[in-house]
This record gives structure tokens, C-alpha cells and sequence, in this order.
């Protein structure tokens, strides 16, 4: 994988080149934009280049190290944290114990962590030191949606580069010729949010979300029975969420010229405040979608 392979964040890629070009590199680096835009897949080839041997790098280099990079079994490499699981203490302990070992086949060793902000206080903590004093072959990269969840000590301690979400245009021309989603609707590419991962995970429910915006679009139509048929896919409780969170892009344009959409984002809300209070899940969309066919049928 190379920089040129990998859709958005040019400014960030350029950035990255340049400082291996010029072996500025910095010994921490604090990688941070939203869920699916690419952070760890940027990481991991910064990480394969900073280890490549060779001194004027190609973007198909076959160099003892990018070999093994490629092979996954690179002595100087770690990604920690791949699930995005909490990082505890004890991890953190160990990551601390073996950066200070010299490098077995690049010049440097390179640490990920991923989803860093799942690093419990103490850990955080416990990284401090290693932080402001990496021994000087060392390399570590901090990934994070949740930059808020970083002690302000370690932020100040790294080099913090912002990521941004993937322009609409090259986001749905991946969907496209990528992915193969062939019924790309405004709503649909709206609810990416610029994110290739939501994009990913939603070419797998491209169906269900086509129904829902069915579902909007016939609202005002429908007689109740009809539409609570065709609102039973809306009863996905693992993905509820998602779900709620699409139907109100589906229809916040629809509630610029027509208030009733617009209480009908109130009563989603209402919905997914009381799912969060673990409400009975059923009775809570039951309500939510019978209030919202009564709003058009009442003429509200």
C-alpha cells in the first residue's frame, strides 16, 4: 500500500512525504479525524516508509523490511489495539519495557496505537514518560476519533495532525467503482459522513436503507397499516441507531419546507432518548412511528 493508493487527506499525505523526504520526522504524532477516513491506513504506510531501508524509496520497493512489512512479521513494528479495546495499564507497561530495546532491522521502530483514547487514565499517565523521552530511534503514532479523551500532557507531547473527512465527490466514486453500491441517493451519500469505513459497513445494508427512505418519501401517503408493514425493517435493534440516525438525514430536508418533518425528528429523538434508558424496544418504535403517521394524518 502507498500514499497514492489511498483516497483523501492529501494535504496530510504531502505532509507525511515531505517529512520523510527530508528526514524531519517527528518522534510522536497524534493522528486525529472521525471513524473511517483513513488515519490507520495512513499510519501504517508512514510506518512501512519510515522502516523501508532504502534511501531514495520507490513506491514498490522490495527491500528486506518492506517485505517483511508486507508479510506482516516486521521485528520494529507494532500496531496495538487493532478491536479498539481498552487499553489498560498493564499494555501500556509493556509498550514502555521494549521501546527502549534497539531497533533488529530498520533504524527504526515504529508503534501504532490505535483508538488511543480507550487508553484508561492510568495508562495515559503511565505513557507520559515514554512520551517526552522516546529514545531517539523510536517513532510512535496515536490514533483517535475523540481527541477529547486525550490528556491535555500527552496532546502536548506529540505532533497533532487533523484529518478530514473525504470530500463527497472521491468518496462516492469509491462507493462506486469500489465498492459497487449502484443506487448512490444524496441521503445515502450524506450518511458516509465523508467516511469511507460508514460507507463500508453501509454497502451491506444498501437495501434496508433504500426502504427507509421509501418509507419518508410514502409517509404522507400511507394508510397505517401499510406503513407500519413497510416499517418493519426499521426493527433492527442491533442497528438501531444507525438506522434512526439515517431516517432523520432523509428527512431534515423535507422538514426546510414542511414542519411536520421536523416534529418528526422530535419524535425520533424522543425514541432514541428513551432506547438509551433501555425502554422497552419494541413499545418505544412502536410509539415513535405510530406519532409520527399521526403528525400528517392530523394535518399538524
Amino acid at each position: 500500500m502507498n500514499f497514492e493508493e489511498i483516497v483523501g487527506n492529501n494535504e496530510v499525505k504531502e505532509y507525511l512525504t515531505n517529512c520523510l523526504a527530508e528526514g524531519n520526522l517527528a518522534q510522536t504524532y497524534l493522528f486525529v479525524g472521525t471513524e473511517g477516513i483513513g488515519k490507520s491506513l495512513i499510519a501504517k504506510t508512514f510506518a512501512k516508509k519510515i522502516l523501508c531501508l532504502q534511501e531514495k524509496q520507490e513506491s514498490d520497493c522490495h527491500c528486506k523490511s518492506c517485505q517483511c512489512f508486507e508479510g506482516g512479521n516486521h521485528p520494529d513494528y507494532y500496531f496495538i489495539n487493532e478491536k479498539g479495546e481498552t487499553i489498560k495499564i498493564e499494555q501500556i507497561r509493556e509498550i514502555t519495557s521494549k521501546v527502549i530495546e534497539q531497533p533488529i532491522q530498520s533504524h527504526k521502530k515504529v508503534y501504532i496505537i490505535n483508538d488511543a483514547d480507550k487508553m484508561t487514565i492510568e495508562a495515559q499517565n503511565c505513557f507520559l514518560k515514554t512520551l517526552e523521552e522516546p529514545p531517539e530511534f523510536a517513532v510512535i503514532v496515536l490514533i483517535t476519533a475523540n481527541e477529547n479523551a486525550i490528556l491535555n500532557t500527552i496532546k502536548s507531547r506529540c505532533m497533532t495532525i487533523k484529518f478530514e473527512p473525504i470530500p463527497k465527490e472521491e468518496l462516492k466514486k469509491y462507493a462506486t467503482d469500489k465498492l459497487g453500491i449502484t443506487q448512490m441517493t444524496e441521503n445515502l451519500l450524506k450518511s458516509f459522513n465523508g467516511s469511507i469505513g460508514k460507507a463500508i459497513v453501509q454497502k451491506e445494508e444498501q437495501e434496508k436503507f433504500l426502504k427507509i427512505e421509501n418509507i419518508i418519501n410514502n409517509m404522507e401517503k400511507q394508510d397505517i397499516i401499510t406503513f407500519l408493514n413497510d416499517a418493519k425493517v426499521i426493527y433492527d435493534k442491533e442497528n438501531i441507531n444507525r438506522i434512526l440516525e439515517y431516517m432523520m438525514i432523509g428527512i431534515y430536508e423535507k422538514s426546510l419546507e414542511d414542519k411536520r418533518y421536523m416534529i418528526c425528528i422530535e419524535k425520533i429523538n424522543h425514541g432514541m432518548q428513551h432506547l438509551k434508558r433501555n425502554c422497552n424496544f419494541d413499545m418505544t418504535i412502536d410509539t415513535m412511528l405510530l406519532e409520527m403517521w399521526e403528525c400528517f394524518q392530523k394535518g399538524i
